[in-house]
């Protein structure tokens, strides 16, 4: 059975103001990747892509998550929060974590969501503090750099879609 189904992509969004286009890009994005994994069963989520990686499609969603989680709910709301997902000393995501495929849909959904109402509260020139980059950024460029972080992980997850099933897509 598959875990992420009806993935509704939301189409681009042209004209608008800055802060109305990255939150439009960003929501493309994060769809775009559940796109990727939508109607997938739970083996074939965390199919492994070629050696010498380890990676799949739910790595991939419960780094997402946590980056999520990191940049929105830690940095911009300030909150103290544990990952949800077991972490490797590098940062990266355990690939033996054992946190149900649901669970991490659910997980992903959910910081996804929160990430949304926590920047539409914010102004793009709001600073904050950024422990992995050691200094201040601002909400801009946090929106930014999720949007090459999903850009860079949709390519992964394209690669890694068409190696299970054959789908391929934009």
């Amino acid at each position: 059975m598959a875990a992420v189904k009806d993935v509704e992509r939301p189409d681009y969004r042209y004209v608008g103001g800055e802060s109305e286009l990255l939150a439009a890009m960003l929501d493309r994005l994060r769809s775009t990747f559940l796109w990727k994994c939508e109607g997938l069963s739970d083996d074939q989520l965390r199919r492994r892509s070629a050696a010498p990686s380890t990676l799949s499609l739910l790595d991939l969603m419960r780094h997402l998550t946590e980056a999520e989680r990191y940049w929105f709910q830690h940095c911009v709301a300030g909150r103290d929060l544990e990952p949800l997902h077991a972490m490797r000393a590098q940062g990266y995501v355990d690939e033996n974590d054992s946190t149900p495929t649901e669970q991490v849909v659910q997980h992903y959904r959910t910081a996804c969501e929160e990430s949304r109402r926590i920047a539409a509260g914010q102004s793009l020139d709001h600073v904050v503090q950024s422990a992995v980059y050691g200094c201040p950024v601002s909400v801009r460029f946090i929106a930014v750099h999720l949007v090459e972080e999903y850009a860079r992980h949709c390519g992964h997850a394209d690669l890694l879609r068409e190696s299970i099933d054959g789908a391929v897509g934009e």
